[in-house]
């Protein structure tokens, strides 16, 4: 497992360095507690019941699992039987219900719920293990920020086994309780989703025996922005961009089992990639330039969309332009507004008409908290953005803003009374997280505006953190220190 998670290591870094990643959609984990992995058709899981580890494997002809959300409650069901190498069998069928409940004022859900139905069977050799009790209960909490979904949550469980070893006369009835903690964290967002699991599990026998498993699980999706070569060399393009979609779950069963038996197992696997071309930046403007890769990743991921030739790297980048490249940037998902006498006819602002394009991202930045007005009324659109406004819309976006120290800190730029008091969380964290740094002189510089380029190369690095910095804390810092 360390060669493993040394080998994921390598690779998010490798993706920090040469790419990146595209939108998609995921959702949460499963709420099992098995340490099973799957792909598009197949299944395994481990089973310790009978002191030796079994692996059972399935298909998707084997598999159902289905979920249905309605009148704020989730219910998910599951129904799978499955078999082993050495001709163990399993079935399981079950049934879990959750109250969710949204807390729309403070953009948090909760999620709390039981099992309603589990059934489950397993033969190993000349035993049958059959389920006779099974109490379950869990809860998750989602903090939903614009940038990303944050989620952690708690599950307990535990099964009885009822088995009989022995025939006849000598035929004796035992039973195995599984009492089972399990913890999982993960974030979901537009360009990427991990969540991680850790499961301890004693198993409690009849005779006195015990057994010990902890399971550590983690599953990940990203998308890998490649720069591919025009094999044509008369063409009129040079190269573009292709987006490498990919999805892998890896897992590892550490045990000490009643049998004596101790070691570890691990199981992975990776679902189908798949690949998409983008468009194809042409700026005459930029062939030198230092922020040329930052500019035209943003222009193919559809983030900036200038239709002139010209980008102009060195011009102030204005207020509305930055705003709308970071509602893109996060998937604010604008949607075209139906005519009813409810749709509001005002600007939220007396300084943007609301028939300019992309307004709609204006608007959905601003009720997101996102960004404000340089006051109530007036949002000055086409005024510079500067350092300050910047790393604000940054870490508003992220939901970060409450990590930074208690009111009356000092940051440790050398220009720090220059700082304005609503950018100060906002600079402390973006320097903290390597979003934007100070100068060779140790100054942030916070009302010096942004260029194109510079508002270019660190929207790259907001990209790269959402694509990977949570990526590797969600699942490697987790799974080497639990």
């Amino acid at each position: 497992m360390q060669k493993k998670l040394s080998k994921i290591m390598f690779l998010v870094l490798a993706v920090f360095l040469i790419g990146t990643t595209i939108p998609f959609n995921a959702s949460a984990a499963s709420l099992e507690t098995t340490g099973a992995v799957k792909n598009e058709y197949t299944y395994e899981e481990a089973v310790f019941l009978s002191g030796t580890p079994v692996i059972f494997k399935g298909t998707s002809k084997d598999i159902k699992i289905a979920q249905k959300e309605s009148k704020g409650k989730l219910t998910e069901t599951y129904s799978m039987k499955l078999t082993a190498s050495n001709g163990a069998t399993l079935t399981r069928n079950i049934a879990y219900e959750s109250d969710v409940v949204d807390y729309a004022v403070l953009g948090q859900k909760t999620s709390n719920g039981e099992v309603k139905k589990y059934t489950e069977k397993i033969t190993i050799g000349a035993i049958t293990y059959s389920l006779v009790d099974y109490q379950f209960s869990q809860g998750t909490v989602t903090d939903n920020r614009a940038a990303s979904d944050y989620y952690s949550g708690n599950i307990i469980s535990r099964k009885t086994y009822a088995f009989e070893t022995g025939k006849g006369k000598n035929a004796v009835q035992n039973t195995v309780t599984i009492e089972t903690d399990s913890r999982h964290a993960g974030y979901e967002n537009f360009w990427g989703a991990t969540e991680t699991q850790i499961t301890e599990s004693v198993y409690s026998y009849s005779d006195g025996k015990t057994s010990h498993v902890k399971n550590r699980l983690s599953t990940s999706k990203s998308r890998v922005l490649n720069y591919e070569e025009n094999l044509g060399s008369l063409g009129s393009f040079e190269g573009g961009y292709a987006v490498v979609s990919e999805k892998d779950v890896i897992s590892e069963y550490t045990y000490d089992l009643s049998s004596g038996q101790k070691g570890t197992l691990d199981l992975d696997t990776e679902y189908m990639p798949t690949i998409e071309r983008l468009i194809i930046p042409k700026f005459r403007d930029l062939t030198t330039h230092y922020a040329k890769e930052a500019i035209e990743k943003l222009y193919s991921l559809g983030i900036y969309s200038d239709s002139s030739n010209f980008f102009s790297p060195n011009t102030p980048m204005k207020r509305i332009d930055f705003t709308t490249a970071i509602g893109k940037a996060v998937d604010l998902r604008v949607f075209e507004e139906k005519k009813s006498k409810k749709t509001p006819t005002t600007s939220v602002f007396k300084d943007l008409k609301r028939s300019i394009k992309d307004y709609g991202y204006i608007e959905s930045a601003l009720n997101k908290g996102i960004i404000k007005g340089v006051s109530a009324d007036y949002f000055k659109p086409d005024n510079a953005i500067n350092r300050a406004q910047a790393a604000t819309i940054f870490v508003r976006a992220l939901g970060l803003e409450n990590r930074a120290p208690d009111p009356g800190y000092l940051t440790k730029f050398t220009d720090d009374k220059q700082i304005p008091n609503y950018a100060r969380d906002g600079i402390y964290i973006a320097n903290e997280l390597g979003l934007m740094i100070g100068d060779a002189a140790g100054r942030f510089n916070p009302n010096k505006p942004l260029t194109r380029a510079e508002a270019s190369v660190v929207l790259e690095r907001f990209l790269k953190y959402l694509e990977d910095d949570l990526k590797q804390n969600y699942r490697d810092d987790i799974l080497f220190f639990n």
